[in-house]
């Protein structure tokens, strides 16, 4: 049986975003953009400071490893953020994305996330998705509900930088 990972496209084309493999291209624009204490205290798994090699480190390392499938989110060929799927053995990938902060409030995360999801649908691979956000974190909240994610209750985080913290836990089931 195919994995996920396999069926999923490298590159996602939406009306204003191009989803593609991350690289090293993109390394001094998400290196400048992550390297920014909001969208630090919103994530869970990103250092602080966030500099070129942590960036290097997450185009080699992580967002074609074996626990991730990451797209950068691309505008008009320059990177604006990342999305993704956390793909963990015997649980439902979830799904997580940032952007830089001036480019938030634009619906680049609904669409970038609509295309993302309407892949991973088209894959027939998984029933259903996952997702989580800071309760305090309404913009994202918002964005998953947009998307068709439903609030399935709250949890405390136990891992990385947002542990001890609540988080709203949200699902999408796809219709078989």
């Amino acid at each position: 049986m195919a994995s996920l990972r396999d069926a999923l496209p490298a590159t996602i084309r939406t009306a204003r975003l191009v989803l593609a493999t991350p690289t090293l291209d993109h390394v001094p624009q998400l290196a400048r953009l992550a390297n920014n204490r909001r969208i630090y205290d919103a994530l869970s798994r990103l250092p602080n400071p966030y500099g070129e090699a942590d960036a290097r480190f997450f185009v080699h390392t992580i967002a074609r490893g074996s626990e991730e499938w990451a797209y950068s989110i691309l505008l008009d060929g320059s990177f604006i953020g990342s999305i993704g799927l956390h793909l963990l053995p015997d649980q439902l990938p979830a799904l997580g994305y940032w952007l830089g902060e001036p480019f938030w409030g634009h619906g680049y995360a609904t669409e970038a996330a609509t295309a993302l999801v309407a892949a991973t649908r088209s894959t027939g691979l998984t029933p259903a998705l996952c997702a989580r956000a800071l309760l305090s974190n309404a913009a994202s909240r918002n964005v998953l509900a947009k998307v068709g994610f439903i609030e399935t209750g709250e949890a405390i985080d136990e891992h990385g930088t947002q542990a001890g913290r609540r988080v709203a836990t949200m699902r999408m089931d796809f219709e078989r």
